[in-house]
Order: C-alpha cells, then sequence, then structure tokens
C-alpha cells in the first residue's frame, strides 16, 4: 500500500527509472557481489553502465549534466541500491550528495562549470575528506589545516574511512582556515597528496575505503569553495544530504532482508510442517514487517518535508537512526531465521548485516544522532 502511495507521488518517467534501476541491480550487480565482497573491491567495470542509468547527478541541475529529478526519486533509487550492497548506495551517494551537491551548493561558476559535467557524466569519480584519525564525531576537532601562502592555499594533514579516497579524481578537503574548517578541491595528482586503501574491513568489503595523507600540498585559491567562506559548519548540509539517502537505503536493505527470511522459512520444512507456522517465526515475520513499514512512512514524510524545504536536521537524525537501527535488527533477525545457511554468501543476509555495522557508524553514529535529538528538546548539549 505504501508503494502504491508513492507510485502516486512519482511521474511515469520516475517509476521507470526505479524499476530500471531495481533491475539493473539484480542482473548486473548482484552477480557479482559476492565475489567482489571476497576480494575486497568495488567493481568499477560497472561504473559506466551506472552513468548510462543516470545513477550520477540525479538532483543536479540539469544545465550541468544533472536529471533533475525529485527527492522521492533519490530516495527510492537509494532503497534499491542499497538493496543490493551498502558499498553500492555508498558509491552512489558520495558521488550525488557529497560531491556534486557541495560543488553546486557551494561552489563558484567557474568550479560548477568544470567539475559538474565530468562528475555527473561518470568521467571523474570525487570523494569526500572531512573524517580525520583523531575521531570522525567531532569535526571541529580535526588536526587538517589550510593557511594562505601567496595566491595559494597550504594544505597538511590527513583523513581517514574516505570512501573512494584512492580512486577518487577530486577529493573535498575540508581543513581548517583560521580556526574554521572550510571545504577545497583537490585534484589527483596533486603534489604532496597521497592515498592508501584501507584493507582487511570486515565490513563495507566492496567499497574502495582510504587514507589521505596531505603534505605541503599548495592548490591555488580558487579551489576553495566560496561557499564554505559564508558560514560555519558547512559539511553538515552535506552530511544531512547523504544522511537522506543512507535512511532509505536502510529500508531497502530490510526489506532484502525481510524476503530472503520469509522465502526460506516458508519452503523449510521441520517438525513435519513449514516453518511459517510456527509461532515463533510469525513473531519474528510480524516484527519485520511493521518496523519496515513504519521507516518506509517515515520516509515518505521525510521526502515530503524536503520537496517543500521544511525538513529539519532533526527530522533526518531521527531517520538515519531510527532506520539504520531497524535495518540491523531485521539483518540480524534474518540471519538467525536462515540458521546455518544465513552465514553463506549465497543468501547475502550475513553480509548486510556486516554492512549495516559500518552504516551504523559513518554519517553520524547512533549515539551523536541521540545527542543530537536531545539537544533539541532539552535546548542543552549533552556532546
Amino acid at each position: 500500500m505504501l508503494d502504491d502511495e508513492l507510485n502516486e507521488k512519482l511521474t511515469w518517467e520516475s517509476r521507470q527509472f526505479r524499476n530500471t534501476v531495481q533491475s539493473w541491480v539484480n542482473k548486473r550487480f548482484m552477480p557479482l557481489v559476492t565475489e567482489c565482497y571476497l576480494d575486497g573491491r568495488f567493481p568499477m567495470e560497472l561504473v559506466p553502465e551506472m552513468t548510462e542509468l543516470g545513477l550520477f547527478g540525479i538532483k543536479a541541475d540539469p544545465i550541468y549534466g544533472g536529471h533533475g529529478l525529485n527527492n522521492y526519486d533519490y530516495g527510492l533509487i537509494c532503497r534499491e541500491l542499497e538493496a543490493g550492497d551498502s558499498g553500492l548506495r555508498s558509491f552512489v551517494s558520495v558521488q550525488n550528495s557529497l560531491v556534486i551537491y557541495p560543488i553546486e551548493r557551494f561552489g563558484s561558476e567557474d568550479q560548477k562549470k568544470r567539475w559538474l559535467p565530468l562528475l555527473t557524466s561518470g568521467k571523474a569519480i570525487g570523494a569526500f575528506g572531512l573524517t580525520g584519525p583523531e575521531g570522525g564525531s567531532d569535526p571541529e576537532n580535526m588536526k587538517t589545516h589550510a593557511r594562505k601562502d601567496g595566491n595559494d592555499f597550504m594544505l597538511n594533514g590527513s583523513k581517514q574511512f574516505i570512501t573512494n579516497g584512492s580512486i577518487a579524481d577530486v577529493v573535498i578537503v575540508w581543513a581548517k582556515l583560521d580556526g574554521i574548517v572550510r571545504g577545497f578541491l583537490v585534484e589527483k595528482g596533486t603534489s604532496g597528496l597521497e592515498s592508501r586503501e584501507m584493507k582487511k574491513k570486515l565490513s563495507l568489503c566492496a567499497s574502495n575505503t582510504s587514507e589521505l595523507f596531505l603534505s605541503g600540498v599548495r592548490v591555488p585559491a580558487d579551489s576553495l569553495l566560496p561557499g564554505t567562506m559564508e558560514r560555519e559548519r558547512t559539511y553538515l548540509s552535506c552530511l544531512n544530504e547523504a544522511r537522506y539517502g543512507i535512511a532509505w537505503g536502510a529500508v531497502g536493505v530490510a526489506i532484502f532482508c525481510a524476503e530472503a527470511a520469509l522465502e526460506y522459512v516458508r519452503n523449510r520444512v521441520l517438525f513435519g510442517e513449514s516453518l511459517t507456522k510456527k509461532q515463533l517465526i510469525q513473531e519474528k515475520l510480524v516484527f519485520m514487517d511493521v518496523n519496515i513499514e513504519s521507516a518506509l512512512r517515515r520516509m515518505i514524510d521525510m521526502a515530503r518535508l524536503k520537496e517543500s524545504g521544511k525538513i529539519r536536521s532533526r527530522d533526518i537524525s531521527c531517520g538515519k537512526m531510527v532506520n539504520v537501527d531497524m535495518a540491523c535488527e531485521v539483518s540480524r533477525l534474518a540471519r538467525r531465521m536462515i540458521a546455518g545457511n544465513g552465514i553463506m554468501a549465497e543468501y547475502h543476509v550475513m553480509r548486510h548485516m556486516m554492512n549495516l555495522e559500518s552504516v551504523y557508524t559513518y554519517e553520524g553514529t547512533n549515539e551523536i544522532h541521540m545527542l543530537a535529538l536531545g539537544r533539541d528538546i532539552t535546548g542543552e548539549n549533552a556532546f
């Protein structure tokens, strides 16, 4: 019923777009994901197909090569992508919400004309360099800094857990300039910029995660995103864009896991009858169903608020926190319902369960969002 309500808010073209992405995930991505996960790589060979699908620049202005779609469209695409893998949705989220969005919102016209057509066409891959090794929950504590040097800026510091960091053609590096965090465009190959992919992960294995090292990185003055000079903490608006997509993605992965569990128990006969006839199994299925429906309802409301320009940071924090927590629990239940087979790669639920531990952590842990909501309620800062 909720999907019917969503369909009413989408144009025929948008519904076709969603269906095409869903079909592509099932036919092209899913056959590769287990191998990629076990090998610890993102399937870069699929990037041209992703470009052809229109997965880059989903909401961006068409004058820069974007598709100009709305927040319902973007949310549903994230839902379908994360049903495949959190690494797939992360790749698209970073390109759209954390690279294209800040350049379009905070960049100069020259920066937009140079980078957005490349990014929306998939000819350039971007990364968002905010988190440092000193911790991600408090960006104001970052040690990466910039200083003016003639007509240039000099950047020094390091970043950690950067999606697409070692494959990016351009990185938005956030650094403190005169004590305030600002955004800089740093191109691949710039002297002093080094990257190293982070291996031995047990989560988000089908995703590129990297460290970045900036040692005397000299960039021209026009690499500064001028809009980030207008006020403090502009990076938070970028994070909110990404969190919105993550909250939608959590619904997608939960639906996948619930459907996998239902199919398994329906066909599993123990003690002379299908497991679906057992009360404990039905209890778990009901938990999944009602929580997924509540999460989807939450996202429909968030999309409506976002379209009207009335969404608040607390709405996005609530969506990211509650939906990801729900998806973590649903994936765990699905893994247990599928029993021994639940740890096997062919059933995918264990992969999703492990990925969600990363999703729980990035773009603000649940604890950080809890404190943000507590501050909104009480007016007291408990960070």
